[in-house]
């Protein structure tokens, strides 16, 4: 048994004693926890390849009906089969169990008992009769339908089938070791996308070769009825399924950007992990947003008018070279305890900052590079990173390394105080740290080397190779000497494991930048807001409005918070007069000279005016220019396409 995992269960077992009497009391003593799940062995599962079919053709009723056929070796007699609980990517236990229903399970035309554990409740214990050859599983997986109930993953158009969410899998073995051939039924006339290799389509029954379970996870499907592709090159493919057919026109110099992406990722990293690469990408506003990495494919949403109306959404283009740097940051290098042998033991963060962080620094970097977006808004997403940890109070007590825990125990909710408790916050602080590790190269080398030398190091070996290769700290630190002797087990210790550091602004002032405030918000700032139609005010009064005028997020100890604006709150007037976004930021900039700034607000059925003691006027976050002279400096240089400097693809 694993210890990871196994020795919880095998403590609670300990001091069984009889019940006993303490002071006249009863005093009972816990019943021990008996494990019933096997641990995984790197084995092969001996029943044989299962059979995997998915009606998902009634987009009315937004219904996965499945049917699971699993062999079982001579002399079964009890089978227990798991869902998957802990996925790659979610970084916590984020299986949607309680829309698995409507479950049964035969053996030659007889219904078989079973029963969930009562402790790991995503395990399902099977009795079978002697003789059982294999064992049929009939379930259905309801999707969300509203977003109430949960991400919606089909829609009248399209639909986002996760196999993760709809099979199950025997367990005690290393899921790579679990054969299996999975087929799809979709509506008529609709399209399928994804990395599963050796397609066959017989009417609208998609069926693919046989593969082993972990590929099967990490190999989701997009399909829609209206459906268009692109070749980036490289054996890589844009697909995408929009909500209207209209929205799939794309221009082609907007398809020589997502080209130029594949193009600087094989420069910057040195080789490509994949054989094919699938960006799977729906256009839509009616499924639930994603943005989930694959080593083969990812999983992308944007707005229904991302080509339509290609500068209104310059702010959010950021997410494919996001998600397919994870190709090789994530997926192909993955932290040891974030690399599990099936998706029962728990994984363990303590790393993410060198996975998304690192993912986070080189999704924004490429899309500089690519000119997906272009610099204003990339200076203007690091001077919304910059600014939030320059201001943030959670950072005294709680470590960057430390919010790697939180997709466990957060569960990615909001939070009442955000900015006191910290999120996962291993993304952006992470990047920042990224950016100070290239900058210090830079500098150690006269500029001879960069990150893209340690990119070539940490991730350009065995160019086609998809399998992983785990990592830890002293790897990361090891690769970073090879590129420049410099002491970094200390320089990562000290940015990520220990508390209240200076805010992480030094790469951006070793680039040739500073982090300054102004009275206007940056691109990327004005375009979220526009997008979210909220006014974001953390850096003046403290406070996040949205636009019914209520607050839906206070900055610990900022104005706001002193007078008691706390989330839910409604802004109703300003200086008697009603409320408006125009209008708030006008009195904001009017106490700056003694004017007041009274707001008259509502709180569940109570009213009261608060008078705010503030007079610091607006304030926004930027990233600009400090080094005299005109010429590239350092974070310029960064951000340079490859492509530009001479450099091939090979």
């Amino acid at each position: 048994m694993h210890k990871t995992f196994g020795s919880l269960i095998a403590a609670l077992a300990l001091g069984c004693a009889p019940a006993a009497l303490a002071n006249g009391l009863s005093a009972p003593v816990a019943v021990p926890i008996a494990a019933t799940v096997p641990d995984a062995a790197d084995v092969p599962y001996p029943g044989g390849t299962m059979q995997l079919d998915v009606d998902a053709s009634d987009t009315v009723r937004g219904t996965y009906r499945v049917t699971q056929v699993i062999p079982v070796a001579p002399g079964t007699r009890q089978l227990t089969l798991l869902f998957p609980e802990w996925l790659p990517g979610k970084h916590a236990p984020r299986g949607p169990l309680a829309e698995l229903v409507d479950i049964t399970f035969t053996a030659g035309g007889q219904t078989l008992a079973w029963k969930r554990d009562r402790v790991e409740m995503n395990a399902f214990h099977v009795t079978l009769p002697e003789g059982a050859k294999d064992v049929v599983a009939r379930f259905i997986h309801t999707s969300p339908l509203q977003s109430s109930e949960g991400r919606i993953s089909m829609t009248q158009e399209m639909l986002n089938l996760q196999f993760d969410m709809m099979s199950l899998y025997p367990a005690g073995h290393y899921v790579r070791q679990i054969k299996v051939r999975p087929s799809v039924t979709l509506p008529q006339g609709w399209t399928a996308a994804t990395a599963l290799d050796g397609v066959r389509q017989d009417g609208n029954r998609w069926s693919w070769a046989e593969t082993n379970y972990e590929v099967l996870i990490d190999s989701p499907i997009f399909a829609g009825k209206n459906f268009r592709k692109w070749d980036l090159g490289q054996n890589v493919t844009l697909n995408v399924v929009a909500d209207k057919p209209e929205q799939l026109a794309a221009k082609p110099e907007q398809i020589e950007l997502h080209r130029n992406l594949v193009t600087e990722a094989r420069l910057a990293f040195g080789a490509n992990h994949f054989d094919r690469y699938e960006f799977l990408l729906a256009l839509t506003d009616r499924m639930g947003g994603i943005g989930l990495e694959h080593h083969r494919s990812s999983e992308n949403q944007l707005e229904p008018g991302a080509f339509l109306e290609w500068d209104k959404y310059e702010w959010d283009r950021n997410l494919l070279p996001h998600e397919y740097s994870h190709s090789w940051s994530g997926k192909f290098r993955r932290p040891a305890r974030l690399w599990t042998p099936d998706y029962r033991q728990p994984m363990q963060g303590d790393l993410l900052w060198a996975y998304e962080g690192q993912d986070q620094f080189w999704g924004l970097v490429l899309a500089a590079r690519s000119g997906l977006q272009g610099k204003d808004m990339v200076l203007g997403m690091l001077a919304n990173w910059a600014g939030n940890f320059a201001t943030q109070p959670g950072r005294r007590w709680r470590s960057v390394e430390d919010t790697g825990h939180d997709p466990v125990f957060g569960a990615r909710k909001a939070k009442p105080y955000a900015s006191l408790a910290r999120s996962e916050d291993y993304y952006t602080e992470g990047a920042l740290i990224w950016l100070e590790a290239d900058q210090i190269i830079r500098a150690g080398t006269g500029g001879k080397k960069s990150i893209d030398d340690f990119a070539k190091v940490f991730f350009g070996m065995n160019d086609g190779d998809w399998g992983q290769i785990t990592f830890e700290l002293a790897d990361v630190a090891r690769d970073l000497g090879k590129v420049y002797p410099y002491d970094w087990k200390t320089f990562l210790d000290t940015r990520l494991n220990q508390p209240n550091q200076p805010a992480p602004v030094r790469g951006i002032e070793l680039g040739g930048y500073r982090l300054a405030w102004k009275e206007e918000p940056n691109p990327f700032d004005k375009a979220r807001m526009a997008d979210a139609k909220n006014l974001s005010l953390t850096y003046s009064l403290g406070l996040t409005i949205d636009k019914d005028a209520r607050v839906t997020a206070t900055q610990w100890d900022s104005p706001a918070f002193n007078a008691g604006l706390v989330t839910g709150t409604k802004i109703l007037a300003i200086n008697g007069t009603a409320y408006s976004a125009d209008d708030m930021k006008q009195a904001i900039t009017a106490a700056k000279t003694g004017a007041p700034l009274d707001l008259l607000v509502q709180r569940g059925d109570r009213f009261q005016t608060v008078r705010l003691d503030y007079k610091g006027g607006l304030r926004w976050p930027w990233v600009e220019r400090a080094a005299p002279g005109t010429g590239p400096v350092g974070l310029d240089l960064l951000l340079l396409p490859k492509r530009a400097q001479g450099g091939r693809a090979k």
